[in-house]
């Protein structure tokens, strides 16, 4: 097991650091856009020693002068493909933080997010730097290992949203364990055939769900929730969960009938 993480920054550099000039007009960021592209395919095909700018200005479809407008060696280039995949992953961790998300049951809130890290990797940038920092991890200059914690806090906030009894501890934990072995089936993930590739996705879902069903699971939290639920039609503490809607859980009370969401049968 590894402990290197896909979603690590040393510290949310500009990418406009590691040009010679950024772009002002659109057809100049295009070019840009188009240059590190195809830095990341060349990257991938023939790793980052064997590459160089006039084999990644040809796969751009570009002089190798318009190249060295932007950037100075590719070294630069790279460092641009680091900054951006960052930008990427928190771009991802934004959109995935969300109560209808984390409140859904446990098997479809894994769904969510490992369809998520699969769409992330399917772009060039997100697999090429992904494997390099496992490959050839002194060719970073902006990625470094401080983003494993930052990939650790964020799963440890998703499961403390999901479970708030959980101690800071314990989700931090969790969080370790989910993280380090989501990113080592990712890499192999990543150097395999397309099916094996799907296999190995799958397997980290099933993974996921059998390991965090005992602390962050739908049993276990509608036997919190039970703990601390009332019927608020007649007080009755005697309910049975009754499916979702709109992401929300929602219980019957087996003595009056009546349903209601769990944030109304709370108790203050």
């Amino acid at each position: 097991m590894t402990n290197r993480s896909c979603l690590s920054s040393k510290g949310g550099e500009s990418p406009t650091k590691s040009m010679r000039r950024s772009p002002k007009q659109q057809r100049g960021k295009q070019r840009v856009e188009k240059i590190l592209d195809a830095a990341a395919e060349v990257f991938a095909e023939v790793g980052y020693d064997a590459a160089t700018t006039h084999a990644i200005a040809t796969r751009a479809n570009t002089a190798v002068g318009s190249l060295y407008q932007f950037f100075p060696d590719k070294a630069a280039i790279f460092r641009a493909l680091e900054i951006r995949h960052v930008e990427r992953v928190r771009a991802m961790w934004a959109k995935l933080d969300k109560p209808s998300i984390i409140q859904l049951p446990l098997r479809q809130m894994i769904q969510q997010l490992v369809a998520a890290v699969a769409k992330l990797f399917e772009q060039p940038t997100s697999r090429v730097v992904f494997v390099q920092f496992f490959t050839a991890p002194e060719i970073f200059q902006t990625i470094d290992e401080s983003l494993t914690q930052e990939a650790i806090a964020f799963m440890a906030s998703l499961l403390k949203q999901r479970h708030p009894t959980l101690s800071d501890e314990r989700a931090s934990l969790l969080a370790e364990v989910c993280v380090h072995c989501s990113n080592t089936l990712i890499l192999i993930a990543l150097r395999s055939s397309e099916t094996h590739s799907q296999q190995l996705i799958q397997q980290i879902e099933d993974l996921l769900v059998s390991y965090l069903s005992p602390h962050v699971g739908d049993e276990v939290l509608q036997s919190e929730v039970m703990k601390v639920m009332i019927c608020p039609h007649c007080q009755s503490e005697r309910l049975s969960k009754n499916g979702h809607r709109h992401g929300k859980q929602r219980y019957l009370c087996k003595d009056c009938g009546k349903q209601f969401p769990a944030w109304k049968g709370a108790l203050p």
